[in-house]
Formats: structure tokens, sequence, C-alpha cells
């Protein structure tokens, strides 16, 4: 292979203009294709910028022969003159211009890639998560990762400019027994003993505003080993933040701003402020979800009202149970989704804990359903007023517990959306989540545990309810909701000794256990703590909204699969039993049942 030698890359493949005909250049890229024609041989160079043509002419027989050796992703250097291009290309920025090549550098050979090194190649995510390093080289991969950091620099810029003091916070820590499970690192120099990676920097940067540092954030790794999902990493990227001397109503608008100076820099787009908001409770009551897609209707609608007095039987039952009868109305679906369509989409809502749906069809003709013989014409007429139905709409109701009825008619509402093609990836829709529950209720250990985490301050008004009605607490709490995705989320912190003694108390804490986890926070809580609150954001998901993808995977350089593997690297793997002794770890796996 060749070297470089005095060759030095004069401009990008991606940055010729017009302007720049007649000018010698130094080129230095991808082979993308090659191809003869008419005699000559032309070469589409690729690298991070763009494509430009090459010309190489048979009148330099040594360079033509040379050229026609060329393969796909062989890595040269090319210096040549740029011409206008007689056979222009409208669909790529260099199409006016071309380079003939006066030299030519074959500075790495390639084998025939085992995946299409463009955008449409239609191959699967395990080879393209195999290939990584191939996969990356496509256009639309690399635009995703530019957009990745020119965000970072936004959010850097903003904090810079709103007196944020930008401060790394340790990776091995603490492990800690509220939230997702820890990763966790053996400690060799202290047998016995484990570090955890963090799932987030709270404590710490709850500490340094004890410290004084007043405003801190960070762009930070975090770690949680739970299960995945398309959106969902074991190692992610958070924008973490802090401020100290604040309450709710001093973090929500700084960060609108952050926000609004994201999406113009990067899309052109900007929210009108103060952004929406919507309390927990009205979210659940209105769309099954504490993170509601709003580009589209169909809201929960209560029917209690209209069946109080029905005959048909599972109203009745559920009335006196008391459950709760609700539906939504998918506008114009009534004949989009045919007897087996609808089966599907009950199969739906029983995964989210659902005994069944009931469907009702709205027809010029009249009303089609599978109850309809047990409904009154009084209760149809009643029904189609309440739902705002008309001719065409799909009625889907769900008689259940409430929790189980708005969540299974949230997750319809979505899925409905997503086969009717209604969540267009250019329609934002913003607004904030507020007063989460303080608590919910963990079947799994039989006890309360925190929504958020144990530092989260409670609504002033219900710090009592701590003791006497912890399910009727809220929190100071609220999340960024776009498009329904969770893109961030914070709350006030505690910052009085008592009040956090008294969390831990409602948590099941005893003072020992609190002390032996949490002992170095409760202390500094003794010396002075301001009144404080932050937020962080996902950075992954944030990049994924502004992209436009559905996938966390393809806004991540080396992401892991959905079983928390790297198939590139085949991490994790098995390591040798000398490090394992290093380690003071002996390895027993469970039998399988």
């Amino acid at each position: 292979m060749e070297t470089m030698g005095n060759l030095r890359r004069s401009h990008y493949c991606g940055a010729l203009r017009e302007s720049n005909i007649d000018e010698t250049v130094v080129l230095m890229g991808w082979v993308q294709k090659r191809r003869s024609l008419g005699g000559l041989v032309f070469v589409d160079l690729r690298d991070t910028d763009g494509i430009c043509q090459i010309v190489f002419d048979p009148d330099k027989e040594a360079l033509f022969e040379k050229a026609t050796q060329l393969r796909g992703e062989f890595v040269i250097a090319v210096k040549g003159i740029v011409k206008k291009r007689e056979s222009v290309n409208e669909e790529i920025p260099t199409g006016m211009v071309e380079v003939y090549a006066d030299e030519l550098r074959i500075l790495d050979t390639a084998e025939t890639p085992p995946i299409y090194i463009k955008d449409d190649d239609q191959v699967s995510e395990t080879k393209r998560l195999q290939y990584r390093y191939l996969d990356l080289r496509k256009p639309s991969m690399q635009q995703k990762l530019k957009t990745r950091a020119k965000v970072a620099k936004v959010i850097r810029d903003f904090y810079e400019e709103n007196r944020f003091v930008e401060i790394e916070t340790p990776v091995l820590n603490k492990p800690t027994p509220e939230g997702a499970r820890d990763y966790l690192v053996p400690s060799r120099v202290n047998p016995g003993k484990f570090y955890a990676l963090p799932q987030s920097p709270q404590i710490m940067k709850q500490l340094l505003m004890v410290s004084g540092m007043d405003r801190y954030y960070q762009i930070v790794k975090c770690f949680r080993d739970e299960d995945l999902r398309a959106n969902r990493q074991p190692e992610f990227t958070q924008v973490d933040v802090e401020m100290s001397f604040v309450d709710v109503e001093d973090i929500l608008p700084l960060h609108e701003g952050l926000i609004n100076k994201i999406f113009k820099e990067i899309r052109g787009i900007e929210f009108e402020a103060p952004f929406m908001r919507m309390t927990y409770k009205e979210a659940m009551d209105r769309f099954g979800s504490d993170k509601p897609d709003l580009r589209f209707g169909s809201e929960i609608v209560d029917l209690a009202e209209v069946f109080a007095s029905s005959d048909f039987k599972v109203f009745q039952s559920a009335l006196e149970e008391g459950r709760v009868i609700k539906g939504i109305n998918a506008k114009g679906c009534a004949d989009a989704f045919s007897k087996k369509g609808i089966s599907k989409l009950e199969k739906h809502a029983k995964l989210y804990g659902a005994k069944g749906m009931i469907w009702v069809k709205v027809k010029d003709e009249g009303v089609d359903s599978s109850i309809l013989k047990f409904l009154k014409e009084e209760e149809i007429q009643a029904l189609c007023t309440k739902m705002d139905a008309e001719a065409g709409d799909l009625l889907l109701l769900v008689a259940d517990g409430y929790d189980t009825a708005v969540t299974s008619l949230g997750q319809l509402r979505l899925e409905i959306a997503r086969k009717q093609g209604w969540l267009s990836p250019d329609d934002f829709k913003v607004l904030w989540i507020t007063e989460f529950p303080l608590f919910e209720y963990s079947e799994e250990e039989d006890r309360y545990v925190a929504k958020h985490h144990p530092f989260t301050h409670p609504m002033d008004d219900d710090i009592e309810k701590m003791d006497t009605d912890p399910k009727a607490a809220r929190a100071k709490a609220y999340d960024l909701v776009i498009n329904g995705e969770e893109i961030g989320g914070g709350s006030i912190r505690i910052n009085n000794g008592d009040l956090q003694a008294k969390m831990f108390k409602a948590l099941g804490f005893t003072d020992e256990e609190a002390m032996h986890q949490f002992g170095f926070l409760i202390n500094a809580f003794r010396y002075g703590t301001p009144p404080h609150g932050g937020i962080a954001f996902g950075l992954d998901r944030l990049v994924m909204t502004l992209t436009g993808t559905e996938n966390i995977r393809d806004v991540v350089a080396f992401p892991k699969t959905q079983s928390a593997t790297c198939l590139m690297t085949e991490a994790p793997t098995t390591i040798s039993e000398q490090q394992l002794e290093e380690a003071n770890i002996r390895v027993e796996l469970k039998e399988e049942e």
C-alpha cells in the first residue's frame, strides 16, 4: 500500500462547488462506487462531508490503469483539477462539479463489505450492530452523530451563559437500594467489597448544593441493569442539572429556554412559552399515560353516567364494584379495522391488563357493536353524544379497575395512531407533567417505594399525608414530555434532615438502615442545606426525537442489543481465572430450572 507522502487534504469531498472550478485540490476518502463509461473511469469518492465524482482520463495511461483496480471501500487520496460537470447531478451538493485526477494513491484496499454502505441497504439490525464500524460509514448514521454532538454543544453553551459550572462526579460509587438494579464493580484492594456504577449522580449533585456550588451541570454516562426496550440502553447519557435557592417556578421556565434553543438550532423550531402543563392525574384521566402524545386526539372519556342504569351485566357489575367504564373515539376508523383487526386491538388491550374490550362502529345506516343487543336506544344516543361520535367513527370501551382501564385505553390510542399513520416525526408537541405521586405501591416488595427517588420533596400541602395517606401524597416532581416520550424529569429535593428522615420512615427504612445507606447525605444536611432542585434530560432520547428515529441505537455510536450485549466486541464475556482471583471473585452459575 502507498502512503500519503507529501499529499495533504485540501478539501472535504462534500465541500466543492462551482466557485472551486480550476482549483487544484487533494481529496481523501472511501470509494463509494467505480464505473466505466465512454472510455472514462468515474469514481464516487466519499468522506464524512459528502460525495464528489472523480474522473480518470485514459490519456494518462498509468493513472487510468491504476484507477481500474479500485473497488468499493478502498481508501484513496486523489489530486486533481476541479471542472464543471457535463451531466449535472442535482441529488448531491457537489453535483455541479467533478475532479479530473492527476494523481492517485491507494492508501488501503478493502474486502467486499458484509453490508452495503448506503442508507437504504435493508440489512438486518443484527448485521448492522455486528459490523457497526461499517454501519457508521453511512451518511445518515454519521449525520445523527453529528447532530448529537451539536446538541451537546448547544447545551454546554446554554448552561455556561446561565452561570452553571460543569463538574464531574464519581463513576465508582456506593450501591443504592432504591430504583433499578446497579451494575456492580468488585474492589481488588478491598476484598469482598463492591462499587456501583451510577444510575445517576443524584446524591453527589445534592452534595454539591450543600457545598455551595449553586448551579451545577454535567453531560454524564449513567448505568442501569434493567430490561431494555427500543428507547433504553444499559449505559446512557444524561444531561444532569442541579440548582440552589430555587423552586419549581425557577427550574421549568429556565429549561423551556434550553429546549427552545436546542430545537431552534437543530430544527429551526421554537415552541410557544410557557409550555403547556398538565398534572399527573389529568394526564392519566385523559390519555392513560404520564407521557401523553398530543399529536392526535382520541382522549379517554368517562362513561359512568351514560351507563349508570344499564341492563348490560358487564356494565352493571363494574359500577357496583367500584370499577369504571371508559372509552376512546378513533375518529374515522370504523372501516379501517375489520373484525380481525378489532380482535388484534383487543389482544393489545389485554397486554395491559384489560379483561376485554367492547367496540362500537358508527355508520350512516346506524350503529354496529359487539353488544348492540344489550344496549337501549337512549344509551346508544347518549354514548355517541358523550364521545362526539359521527358516522365513520370507531368507539372502543373498557370496563375495569381505573388503572387498568385508562392504561389499556391509553395504549390502544397509541396503537391505532401508529397503524393509521397519525404520528408525524416532524410534528412536535411539548408539555410538562407535574404533581406526580410521591409514592407508588410495590406488590413485589409489599411496601410503598418512591415514585422518583427518596430525595423528592412532597408538595407542601401533602407533607402530613406521608404518614396518614401516602397514596394521596403528591411530589414536587415534573417531567418534560415530547411526542409521548419522557425527555427529562426532575424534582425539588428535600433539604431538611427531619423531613428526609420522615421520607425514609415512610419508605420502610429503619434509622439504622437509612444511616447505613445514606449516612453521608444525612450528616451533610446537619450543616446548612439550601433549598435546591434539578432535572436530568436523556440526551439519547432527545436526539432520537430531533432526528425522527424510533430506535435509540441509531443515535448511539456503539450501542448494546436488547439483551445488553455488544455484537461487535462480544461483550460481556468471561474473564480469566487469574483476573477472577485478583478480584477475589468465584463464579457459580445457577442451574436453569
